[in-house]
């Protein structure tokens, strides 16, 4: 058996609206909007009672997606620390590729993200940043410089 694609990274997310805009000013598109309850999700999770609102964004090639999910019930669960650092363990970071690093840092500060370092040239191969996004999650930035 091998894998046929990968489908999608699912984020959990306190704020849906803030966190659709914040990746909709990367240009990704909303590609629709869902709530998403019943037995069987509630089996999936192992979790009573589940009720989520889900909105799933799609890369401009139409080949990434990203489920953004935000929990009505059960209560959402903070974890230590509620920001963590780059060298935490479990997922560092969502890779975005983009025309202009600088012009993405610009936008995505104009929602309330912060740079969670500095943009630093790699080589002469990519311009690259770390930003801290929706829900704390590091959304990594390259620039192709060719």
């Amino acid at each position: 058996m091998t894998i046929q694609r990968m489908d999608h990274v699912s984020v959990v997310v306190d704020d849906l609206e803030e966190a659709v805009a914040f990746f909709v000013e990367l240009d990704m598109e909303l590609e629709g909007e869902a709530p998403i309850e019943g037995p069987s999700v509630d089996r999936l999770n192992a979790l009573d009672g589940v009720r989520v609102n889900t909105a799933m964004m799609r890369t401009p090639d139409g080949h990434g997606r990203l489920e953004l999910t935000k929990f009505h019930h059960p209560e959402l669960v903070e974890v230590e620390p509620a920001v963590a650092p780059p060298n935490a363990l479990g997922l560092r970071s969502v890779m975005f590729t983009v025309e202009s690093v600088d012009d993405s840092v610009a936008r995505l500060l104009a929602t309330g993200a912060e740079l969670v370092g500095e943009v630093v040239q790699y080589e002469d191969v990519y311009k690259l940043c770390y930003m801290r996004g929706p829900a704390g999650i590091i959304v990594a930035l390259a620039e192709e410089l060719s």
